[in-house]
């Protein structure tokens, strides 16, 4: 499919991203965390028959950042994506969601459900969870990560090199992969190019659910729902977590196979194999 560029306004700001199709199921792709928009274009050329809509989250890509004073947390990016989809005019549709998008789609699934149709979710389900016992070490964390942060300046790169290659080091990517999401996640500045994502992002939330909360809303997704898993597992989605996760799906079945956490970038077409035909049903 062609992908085109797009751009919506919301209460937040201006939105950017990339859609393609213009008939079929209306799809709402999130990307994640630090990532754009870009990271559905491999996927994009083996979703044919659907309208894919892939936005840059606020504060990540082209879109717009939080006013400042703002924090970036779930309940803000659930609300940023369902006023997307008012601005698209789409009162139903399904979502796709990598990762951290991956668990802004569940949260939404289950608290919209009269909204989301169907459900997949690649290489996260429901969100990161924590313990009881480190809540008061995360909140301290959270605040001195904060209070630090306007003293630190934007790193500048030359050329886009270094920065393909840290994504390429920090995310097991290939170099085609890795230069989608530079490509669309830099600004130009004098003497080169500097990350265009909010800074804000790479600070620790001070609040997360724990895993009773988590495994609440998951067993709350009641629509159809594709849960696709690399193999091996990732660090913060280890066994038996993730299969546990997936068993409290109403209606969900659990795909595992050989891959990296960008495995939808990297091994598109087995990736559209399997969530494919769920969409467009």
């Amino acid at each position: 499919m062609t992908l085109r560029e797009f751009e919506v306004d919301i209460p937040l700001g201006r939105i950017t991203g990339l859609r393609a199709g213009h008939d079929g199921p209306r799809v709402l792709a999130l990307h994640g965390w630090l990532d754009n928009a870009a990271s559905f274009v491999p996927l994009a050329d083996h979703l044919a028959g659907i309208q894919l809509v892939a936005p840059d989250l606020p504060g990540h890509g082209r879109s717009a950042h939080l006013a400042p004073g703002a924090e970036y947390t779930s309940g803000v990016a659930v609300n940023a994506v369902l006023d997307i989809a008012d601005a698209l005019g789409w009162e139903t549709f399904s979502l796709l969601g990598h990762s951290m998008g991956a668990g802004i789609a569940s949260l939404m699934a289950a608290a919209v459900p009269h909204r989301v149709q169907r459900l997949v979710v690649i290489e996260g389900l429901g969100g990161l969870a924590e313990t009881v016992e480190r809540t008061a070490d995360r909140w301290r964390e959270a605040i001195a990560a904060a209070r630090a942060l306007p003293g630190k300046r934007l790193r500048v790169f030359a050329d886009l090199a270094a920065p393909v290659r840290a994504r390429m080091q920090a995310n097991q990517l290939n170099e085609a992969a890795a230069r989608l999401l530079v490509e669309r996640g830099v600004r130009p500045v004098e003497g080169g190019f500097v990350w265009s994502s909010d800074p804000r992002l790479t600070l620790p939330t001070p609040q997360r659910l724990d895993e009773a909360q988590l495994a609440a809303l998951v067993a709350g997704i009641g629509c159809p729902t594709t849960v696709v898993y690399a193999d091996p597992p990732q660090p913060y989605f280890p066994e038996p977590l993730r299969s546990r996760r997936a068993s409290l799906l109403p209606d969900g079945q659990l795909h595992v196979i050989a891959g990296t956490h960008h495995l939808h970038m990297e091994d598109p077409a087995r990736v559209a194999m399997l969530i494919g035909s769920f969409l467009r049903a």
